[in-house]
């Protein structure tokens, strides 16, 4: 997006409305809401078992992370599960590209932006889903997911990642297992969560560092969902 792009956007934010052109367009855009949500629940509540694979859409072909994601997702897929990406390029491609191969259940849900994403061809042609809201889709990956796997990613996987954690912490859902894989990527972060955020802020308890595990290699992050499954029985979150 040019300056001039987005300077207009930002114009047209503050233009006036009345009160007939709100309530008409807030009307409108709550019919769509609901209509994503509820092709999301219809369609998924038929695929089974999955679980999450989070990371870069950046992430290119011949990075460690992108082969590591193929792995991971098709051990996931020879134990049973579906993986569910976000069906972009990048990890995502990668995690699809492995569910692929390994026989299993692909799903992509894509998000409608102006740059980045789009969706790759390893998504299974009927667990493919577009969104136009951010809120929308983390609802559907919260709900049908019974394990998340952080890779390396940016903001967006940050973003997911927390909520994920947030939502175990507050108890809104079951304590399901979160793996981030990397610990050369993710130790300086968990360092300021432990020196900053816990010790030095008191914002966190020594217990919420047990809602997720660091890992390096697919061996031990599928073993670490396969020992969650062992213990409960796989359904919706919420």
């Amino acid at each position: 997006m040019t300056n001039q792009e987005e300077e207009d956007k930002i114009r047209k934010a503050f233009e006036a409305k009345d009160w007939n052109d709100i309530k008409a367009a807030d009307s409108w855009q709550i019919f769509k809401i609901m209509s994503e949500f509820v092709e999301g629940f219809e369609k998924m509540s038929r695929i089974g078992p999955c679980v999450s694979v989070f990371g870069s859409a950046r992430t290119k072909l011949n990075n460690g992370y992108y082969k590591l994601a193929e792995e991971i997702a098709f051990k996931l897929t020879r134990e049973g599960y579906g993986v569910i990406t976000g069906g972009g390029p990048g990890i995502m491609e990668a995690a699809n590209k492995g569910a692929k191969a390994g026989g299993g259940k692909s799903v992509g849900l894509n998000i409608s932006l102006p740059f980045e994403q789009s969706g790759n061809t390893f998504v299974d042609r009927d667990k493919s889903f577009t969104f136009d809201y951010f809120f929308v889709r983390k609802t559907i990956f919260l709900k049908y997911s019974q394990g998340f796997i952080a890779m390396p990613g940016g903001f967006g996987t940050l973003d997911e990642l927390f909520e994920a954690i947030t939502l175990i912490q507050t108890n809104k859902v079951a304590h399901f297992p979160i793996v981030l894989v990397g610990k050369k990527y993710w130790n300086g972060l968990i360092a300021w969560i432990k020196d900053t955020m816990l010790n030095e802020e008191h914002n966190i308890n020594e217990v919420d560092l047990d809602l997720f595990k660091i890992v390096d290699t697919a061996d031990e992050a599928v073993a670490i969902i396969n020992e969650f499954y062992s213990k409960y029985m796989l359904k919706p979150n919420f």
